[in-house]
């Protein structure tokens, strides 16, 4: 599989799919700590504090998260963003995803998301930024930064307050998901009770996947 192809399927794990996934109901994603590793199995501590184990997939990709910035943020990217709306109708970002362009298009739209009580999911394209003091091109120096983003059945007005954790994604391994590694991932309907997933997140040399 290329590095595009590759990158193309990480993206439906990432932010709830692509649109065909977006009219059915998708699971919302878990979150926790790799606590023990047994061949296919993960033992995992749940930001609850729950415990629970996960089955891999035999035909498993794992994503990794790794850092990134504002600054690769301009009109004409592909993003996600984890959001409070506000009595305004601005969404609040609680974090920003920035995809690779080979992504664009991915999970297009707005829905509801777990992060917090009344968080939601958005996936655009960005079509203007603006700081204090007018409309910029791309991001610079420090403050809170408003994005103009396009999800699909128009323009979202997005609020990404200084300091918001901003991320990115690349191919990972298996080798990765060890104790301590943070992880995320979309439980796949399963007839057993048990849990299973073809796709994980793991935070890149000990990240939290912000998302």
């Amino acid at each position: 599989m290329t590095k595009m192809m590759t990158l193309a399927v990480l993206a439906l794990l990432t932010s709830v799919g692509g649109s065909a996934l977006a009219k059915t109901t998708a699971p919302l994603p878990i979150r926790g700590t790799i606590d023990s590793v047994a061949g296919s199995t993960l033992e995992i501590t749940e930001m609850s504090g729950a415990k629970i184990a996960l089955t891999l997939a035999p035909d498993l990709t794992v994503i990794d998260v790794t850092p990134a910035s504002l600054a690769d943020v301009k009109p004409g990217t592909y993003v996600g963003t984890a959001a409070l709306k506000q009595a305004s109708g601005v969404y609040r970002a609680m974090e920003l995803q920035i995809f690779p362009d080979s992504m664009k298009g991915v999970g297009l739209g707005t829905r509801a998301w777990n992060l917090k009580p009344h968080s939601t999911m958005t996936n655009g394209t960005v079509g203007g930024l603006t700081k204090a003091g007018g409309t910029v091109g791309t991001v610079s120096g420090s403050g809170d930064v408003t994005l103009t983003v396009n999800d699909g059945s128009g323009d979202k007005t997005v609020l990404v307050p200084a300091g918001v954790p901003v991320v990115t994604f690349a191919p990972g391994t298996a080798a990765e998901l060890q104790p301590g590694a943070h992880v995320m991932f979309f439980p796949m309907p399963a007839t057993d009770g048990k849990l299973t997933t073809k796709r994980i997140n793991v935070g890149k040399d000990g990240l939290v996947p912000p998302m």
